[in-house]
């Protein structure tokens, strides 16, 4: 297990990366659906934090693994058994969404973290085994993982054994985030690894689509129940409609810049932009529970008022919007979406539940769609001027001698 090559050429996403992916596809589901109800039921603040919490196991656990993969991928058969390990502490994760959700019950979620550390440790430990140059670096990232784990699970005995009360679990969760967070810089202090800039930018798209499929899938369900109550009606069909044609949208806009070449100019801004993807996966993953929701109460009643419902498709497309102008501007030279077009529609997005309760929930949600569709398009129709003015700039190309 040596270090990949920085600048491997047509370095892409193996199979086993994608089967990966697909074990998270379930986990993301799960709490998805968990934040859904909690949004129909009236308690979607409620359920707020423990989305947050289980997501950011989800996230980061996936996150250590991608960069991992981007440097040592062996593809051998050690290397497919811990990751296989690691899949399986991600199903065991996703089974015990509901249980946290809704008992604030993290054991199994634990557990399934647990199964993925373990599986992480041992490849690291491997990797400084067999890569004596990456030697220090690695055993780091060993000793990290394990350090911060023991926190979890100290963190878990405490909250059963009623040592630890609920008021102090909150912020231990955040000093435990901080100190996941910490262990990349700390370990890559001595040496850096070799990750792929344009493989990481194509891991990270990857998961992007796979948050989309999931909101995708979290409208259906919604669809689903209101074909079952056979309530459909015009804004069941506006809502429904506009909810793919905004995803769509939220989609053309991430993809509009590649940004492998922004991550190999600048390496060293990798750790903002791998981090601040936190804030634009959670925020889609939300969107689809609102979305959910949205769809349902064409149908049939629930028990959330029409401004949280409003705001419970607004708020996660606003950060959205704005975390990917920030992630953008991060690597790329000249973003191409502008930041004062992208203020302007998180204002107006924002703005839009307030009249839930007079337009209704239809009307908003289109309103939302269009305000996404018109900043794709103003995207699209600057950067074709940015092209022709280049051009007129540089003047016609040459001719050759002897033909002027």
């Amino acid at each position: 297990m040596s270090a990949r090559p920085i600048d491997e050429p047509h370095r892409a996403s193996s199979p086993l990366e994608l089967l990966f992916d697909l074990t998270f596809v379930v986990a993301v589901a799960a709490v998805t659906a968990q934040l859904a109800h909690g949004i129909a039921d009236g308690h979607g603040l409620a359920g707020l934090v423990p989305f947050l919490q289980v997501f950011f196991a989800i996230w980061w656990a996936w996150m250590n693994f991608t960069w991992f993969a981007s440097s040592y991928d062996t593809d051998d058969v050690a290397y497919r058994l811990l990751t296989m390990v690691q899949m399986a502490g991600v199903l065991v994760l996703a089974a015990g969404v509901p249980a946290a959700a809704g008992h604030a019950d993290y054991g199994v979620v634990t557990l399934g973290y647990l199964i993925m550390r373990i599986g992480l440790v041992a490849q690291w430990l491997r990797a400084a085994l067999e890569d004596p140059a990456s030697r220090r670096t690695a055993l780091r990232y060993a000793a990290g993982i394990t350090i911060v784990q023991m926190g979890w699970v100290l963190r878990l005995f405490l909250a059963e054994a009623g040592v630890l009360p609920s008021s102090s679990q909150l912020p231990l969760f955040a000093c435990l985030v901080v100190l996941e967070l910490a262990v990349p810089r700390w370990a890559e202090r001595v040496r850096a690894t070799n990750w792929h800039p344009h493989h990481i930018a194509e891991r990270y798209g990857l998961f992007t689509i796979i948050l989309l499929g999931e909101s995708v899938l979290a409208a259906s369900r919604g669809v689903e129940r209101g074909l079952e109550a056979d309530r459909i009606s015009g804004p069941f069909v506006v809502i429904a409609g506009c909810g793919l044609v905004l995803l769509f949208a939220l989609w053309w806009l991430y993809f509009l810049v590649p940004t492998g070449e922004g991550l190999s100019d600048r390496r060293h801004r990798s750790y903002l932009w791998g981090y601040s993807h936190y804030g634009i996966f959670a925020a889609l993953a939300a969107l689809g529970a609102g979305l959910e929701v949205a769809v349902e109460q064409s149908g049939h009643d629930v028990a959330a008022s029409p401004l949280a419902l409003g705001y419970a498709v607004a708020i996660p497309v606003g950060l959205y919007l704005a975390l990917l102008w920030a992630v953008h501007a991060l690597v790329v030279t000249e973003p191409v979406i502008f930041p004062t077009a992208v203020l302007g529609c998180v204002t107006v997005i924002l703005s839009l539940p307030l009249a839930t309760p007079w337009i209704g929930m239809a009307a908003v949600v289109a309103a939302i769609t269009a305000v996404c569709v018109l900043l794709v398009a103003f995207t699209i129709w600057t950067a074709a001027v940015g092209v022709r003015a280049g051009a007129r700039r540089h003047g016609p190309p040459s001719t050759a001698s002897g033909e002027s």
